[in-house]
């Protein structure tokens, strides 16, 4: 399926045509990995002709502390990100929900991964984009025989392009074994997360996901869950959680920018709870849909309003 896309791209420091927004085959970024990226969804309102993006200057601020952790620093400071951001979406006039991604690679030609005395380039383009993961069905997921890689490696708190090679080796392999997403265990056996998601787990009224020193990414929507779950008076912890208490769990989904909130039905082809999705989970996607849609009023300062003129 043939990706679609917008007229307009950042690129080069200026916005560019899509289809001339190209790097060398030799540039560093696409032989090493050695890029960072971020995903932002923007949500279409179509009776007020605006797009909703969705904690936008949480998402610029997360790409520039990934690039502080690769050493290498951006080109654009976090206000100027924003105004390019919204210029773009101006600029493309988009009639439907969005996806941007805001990337910062090596841009030099130079043979070898070395990061030392580069300053990133930086891209962003964005695409239309409505379910990532089907919502109206439960997941079927698998724990993946591959190990999520360790903050000493490739740290998974920074979204470096590299590190993605883990995340798509244990996807294919839930693929090919037709499950719908993988989860993924740090080598001491406790969950880490989906191959591009967080995981949050409900265990007698009790909220539980994986704290983030169990390798896994600083996601924005986590905490955003988390947020709604505590404002709603939902008891909630971050701590580790190993294997078999996923398969004991009565509730169980994914959240991301991508995913959104996605509710799993069976993990290993074992059944979830009654194989339904849960009230807790119904409850907190209600919410969360409101909140990024602009339906419900609270948390507003979340929102980053486009009118489209």
């Amino acid at each position: 399926m043939k990706t679609q896309f917008f007229p307009y791209t950042f690129f080069e420091g200026d916005f560019v045509k899509t289809e001339d927004a190209k790097v060398s085959i030799m540039t560093n970024a696409l032989q090493y990995g050695t890029g960072i990226f971020g995903g932002v969804r923007g949500y279409y309102n179509k009776d007020e002709n605006a797009i909703y993006i969705f904690r936008l200057e949480d998402h610029i601020a997360r790409l520039h502390s990934s690039a502080r952790i690769l050493g290498c620093p951006l080109p654009y400071g976090e206000a100027r990100m924003k105004e390019i951001v919204i210029e773009l979406v101006k600029r493309n006039k988009p009639g439907s929900d969005v996806y941007f991604r805001p990337f910062g690679y090596v841009g030099n030609l130079e043979l070898g991964p070395n990061l030392a005395n580069t300053k990133l380039d930086f891209a962003l383009y964005m695409i239309p984009l409505g379910e990532y993961m089907p919502l109206g069905k439960g997941l079927q997921l698998k724990v993946s025989s591959w190990r999520r890689i360790s903050d000493n490696a490739i740290p998974s708190r920074a979204k470096i392009s590299g590190g993605y090679v883990n995340s798509a080796l244990a996807r294919k392999e839930a693929a090919d074994e037709g499950y719908d997403e993988a989860i993924l265990l740090r080598e001491n056996g406790t969950v880490s997360e989906g191959s591009a998601e967080n995981i949050f787990l409900v265990r007698n009224g009790e909220l539980i996901t994986p704290a983030v020193s169990e390798g896994v990414l600083e996601g924005i929507t986590r905490r955003t869950i988390i947020q709604m779950a505590a404002d709603m008076g939902i008891p909630t912890q971050a701590r580790p959680v190993e294997r078999s208490e996923l398969y004991i769990a009565d509730e169980v989904f994914l959240t991301g920018t991508g995913c959104q909130v996605a509710w799993v039905e069976s993990i290993d082809r074992r059944t979830i709870g009654n194989g339904q999705i849960g009230p807790i989970t119904q409850k907190l996607r209600e919410k969360y849909f409101g909140v990024v849609r602009g339906t419900d009023s609270d948390y507003s300062e979340w929102r980053t309003k486009v009118e489209l003129g």
